[in-house]
């Protein structure tokens, strides 16, 4: 059997590393009518590498694993099999005949990679296959552990590139085993797969082993999560995406931005659940890695340099995105403080929120216990985050200074989102970001005693939609235009509801004076206003209202139909004959709400109290207008 010298092994050590040069260094510069040529390079180099090893290294009886040779593709063991076989068949990675397979197996591998690169992913799927099978040799050691992660990272990548997803999660939770098994029974650091080819002197330290070691595994995790999430496992993905972004940081080998935004999506899914506490850390560590990406570009320089430019615009769109996160934190904590603390009829629940304070000193309790488990953070950066976590809180506000403390810090953010986020080339953000903002009013409004304050908060609320509402181009925007219709309806009908309330404390609606009367009226006007054209929008262009109503619009349509009858009803007016034609519109609009559910039965469910007040209306305004006409004509 043939074997290598010192300069033959030297020349192939030597092709490795301009092949690896040219796949990673130079390939960055390849012009774009050529973007493959350093990688078409690197692939000639590979090759001459395989050739090569097999000319000197080949054993007796041992086959070539080439895609020439027709053998069936190995596949993984099932989830539940026995897998601790690849650590006790085949050769040992420490023999000869292992050592020459890893080889072999290294270079299919990097062939792999190189054909999944260049778009060709059959091609590439061959040559990691035939790592596979060179590997099924030899039992999993420190010799070639890292190489069967690799593989196995590699091929779920490229199985979930072709919509393969269980596939995918066959070889990436086989990597995620071998990784594990290994560290529990052996831990050393493996051999990197460039060491195959690295002479002596040039071998990695054992910092550097494993190092690179538990990156291979931090993409495992990665990838996981990918999978989990294509699932359905949202929880599960949301495990893994934690585990990877703790693990990026520990081994400081992350993008700043990136990194920041992956932790601030994360947060979204804490909050959905209700996590605060873990929504709050995701969202104070992307804070503070984003700002370790650098300062912002003055425009100064971003008008001298392109490259300042293109810095200036990821860096202020990716800080505002986050932003934008910690907006809907703030904006879900309140949501959920209102949803349990409000009795049936939507108004505080006084006992309830003393049996929630009692009740706080435990929760406190049980958030210490969860955070050990979750904290990301480095020697740099742990005390930033535990200091920004400290400004906002994770609990459920439960009084008026507690929710005001969260609306402040979402109103903070909300600044800095409309910053880059402006109406002129983002309009739809920008609207988003107003609606956020006004949800945020609305629901610190829910804790405040004082009606006046209240109503002072709903003013902001329409002071910022109304112009933007009835600025917007229906043509363009027709979707986010009703949404703001509906929304300044109902903050108009709020408006009056508290107005009203306020009023009627000191005295009957038959004794209010003139400037309550008119100033409840507007209101009143207004509201039905804005519902009414909500409506119109449904209408077609000849301006006929659709006999049968879309799902997406149902309840909203017969919704705003209710309202406008409500609020045709409450117009004050002081002459009767005004009254009765009030009541008459009113009538109508209830009217059509009873009669469409009756002609539409899957409608009821949309409305159901709705409906029910409908009905009993249609049945008791008839009977107040036939009073009025009574008195009107004793009158005359």
């Amino acid at each position: 059997m043939a074997s290598l010298n010192s300069d033959e092994w030297r020349a192939i050590c030597d092709k490795f590393t301009n092949a690896q040069f040219l796949h990673e260094v130079e390939s960055r510069k390849d012009p774009n009518n050529d973007p493959f040529r350093s990688k078409y390079k690197a692939r000639e180099l590979l090759r001459d590498i395989y050739s090569l090893l097999k000319k000197f290294d080949a054993g007796e009886g041992e086959e070539d694993a080439g895609a020439e040779s027709g053998e069936q593709r190995p596949t993984e063991p099932p989830p539940d099999g026995q897998r601790e076989h690849l650590f006790t068949r085949g050769f040992s990675g420490d023999s000869p005949a292992g050592l020459r397979a890893a080889r072999l197996a290294a270079v299919e591998y990097y062939l792999g990679v190189n054909h999944v690169d260049t778009e060709e992913l059959s091609a590439g799927d061959e040559h990691l296959m035939n790592c596979m099978k060179l590997l099924e040799r030899c039992s999993a050691s420190t010799e070639n552990v890292s190489l069967f992660i690799h593989v196995r990272n590699q091929l779920g990548i490229l199985w979930a590139g072709r919509d393969d997803t269980e596939m995918s999660q066959r070889f990436l939770e086989m990597a995620e085993f071998i990784y594990q098994h290994y560290m529990k029974e052996d831990g050393r650091p493996p051999t990197d797969m460039t060491e195959y080819f690295t002479t002596e002197e040039k071998l990695l330290t054992h910092q550097e082993k494993i190092k690179r070691f538990e990156f291979a595994y931090t993409h495992t995790m990665y990838y996981l999560a990918q999978v989990y999430k294509n699932l359905g496992e949202t929880e599960r993905a949301a495990t893994y995406c934690h585990s990877t972004l703790q693990r990026q940081l520990k081994l400081n080998q992350f993008n700043p931005m990136e990194w920041a935004l992956n932790a601030a999506t994360l947060s979204q899914y804490y909050i959905t659940k209700g996590q605060y506490m873990e929504g709050r850390h995701c969202l104070s560590a992307a804070t503070v890695v984003s700002a370790l990406a650098g300062e912002i570009p003055s425009e100064a320089a971003a008008q001298e340099s392109e490259t300042e430019s293109e810095r200036r615009e990821q860096l202020t769109q990716k800080r505002a995105e986050i932003a934008r996160c910690w907006i809907k934190y703030c904006l879900n904590l309140l949501q959920d403080a209102k949803k349990l603390l409000e009795d049936n009829i939507g108004e505080l629940d006084t006992d309830r929120q003393e049996e929630l304070k009692r009740a706080r000193r435990q929760e406190e309790e049980e958030e210490k216990g969860r955070k050990s488990a979750l904290l990301f953070g480095s020697e740099d950066t742990f005390d930033s985050i535990a200091s920004l976590e400290e400004k906002v809180r994770c609990l459920i506000p439960l009084d008026f200074p507690e929710a005001r403390e969260v609306f402040l810090v979402g109103q903070t953010y909300v600044k800095q989102a409309k910053e880059y986020f402006q109406m002129d080339g983002y309009v739809t953000d920008h609207v988003e970001i107003l609606q956020d903002h006004s949800a945020l009013f609305r629901n610190l409004a829910f804790f405040e005693e004082d009606v006046e304050r209240c109503c002072k908060m709903h003013k902001r609320r329409i002071d910022m939609l109304e112009p933007i509402c009835n600025g917007l181009n229906s043509q363009y925007y027709l979707l986010l235009r009703r949404q703001m219709m509906f929304e300044v309806a109902e903050t108009y009908n709020e408006m009056m509801d508290l107005k009203l309330t306020l009023a009627t404390r000191q005295a009957d609606t038959q004794s209010l004076d003139s400037h309550t009367i008119k100033k409840f009226n507007r209101l009143c006007s207004s509201s039905a206003k804005y519902f009414q054209m909500f409506l119109e929008s449904l209408c077609s262009p000849e301006g006929k209202f659709p006999e049968h109503l879309q799902e997406e619009v149902l309840r909203p349509a017969l919704v705003a139909r209710f309202r406008v009858a409500r609020l045709q009803s409450q117009l004050i007016c002081p002459l009767p004959s005004d009254q009765i034609a009030n009541l008459n519109k009113s009538l109508e609009s209830y009217k059509y709400v009873a009669e469409y559910c009756e002609a539409h039965p899957e409608a009821v469910s949309a409305v159901e109290t709705e409906l029910e007040l409908s009905k009993e209306m249609v049945c008791l305004l008839p009977l107040k207008i036939n009073r009025l006409k009574a008195r009107m004509t004793a009158n005359n």
